[in-house]
């Protein structure tokens, strides 16, 4: 299966080539989407090896449907993020559910082993209300709404996602389990990121990536 890494930046100099050295060799094609940096994260993800696409509409979303357009043909895409705080190794705990057992999506649960500190508080108790909430409206468990996941690629695109900005992700794996796709959770490793996070970093980017996902969540169950 043809294999293609999506990792959306903003400004990750700091970070982005130890997150694109550390994909695993068998991995086809490694995209760094700059969503508008003002460092060097284009530059230093072009060393380390990857092909780099600039979004410059603002918003996760947008990076990573920037991404998808752009790879080629691959059957597998997986998402991670451009800080260092996913471990890039772990990927074949996400890849072989998929590969060997057939699943469409599988996400990366950081709630087991993530590093001390790697996630704040406030972050851990959204996280546990939206799983929370998940589990009352769509009856389905959830504990964690991580960036890095495997998905296959047809899947994917079937989802339409419309969700640019902070619900990106919830709004996958809902319109996934809507379509009874088979979805897996798996433990990944997650350590402190590096340099300054834009939204558990900033108390009021953190509200409004909350309600952005408080809305997502009640959209997707009304569809």
């Amino acid at each position: 299966m043809r294999i293609a890494v999506i990792i959306p930046a903003l400004n990750e100099e700091e970070a982005i080539s130890r997150v694109v050295e550390d994909v695993p060799d068998y991995v086809d094609e490694i995209l760094v989407v700059d969503n508008g940096s003002t460092d060097e994260t284009a530059v230093k993800a072009r060393e380390a090896g990857a092909r780099v696409i600039r979004e410059d509409k603002k918003g996760y979303g947008y990076a990573c449907l920037a991404g998808i357009k752009a790879a080629e043909a691959p059957d597998i895409v997986v998402f991670l993020d451009g800080d260092y705080s996913d471990y890039p190794e772990d990927m074949d705990s996400l890849l072989k559910p998929i590969i060997k057992d057939g699943y469409d999506l599988v996400i990366g649960s950081r709630m087991k082993y993530r590093e001390k500190g790697a996630m704040l508080p406030h972050a851990v108790a959204a996280n546990l209300f939206f799983s929370l909430l998940i589990r009352l409206l769509y009856g389905v468990r959830f504990t964690d709404l991580g960036p890095f996941r495997a998905v296959k690629y047809d899947k994917l695109l079937a989802l339409n996602m419309r969700e640019m900005r902070y619900g990106w992700t919830a709004e996958m794996q809902l319109k996934a389990v809507k379509k009874g796709y088979r979805v897996k959770e798996v433990p990944v490793r997650y350590r402190k990121r590096l340099g300054r996070s834009k939204v558990s970093g900033s108390p009021w980017a953190s509200l409004k990536a909350a309600l952005k996902i408080f809305q997502t969540i009640i959209a997707v169950r009304s569809t």
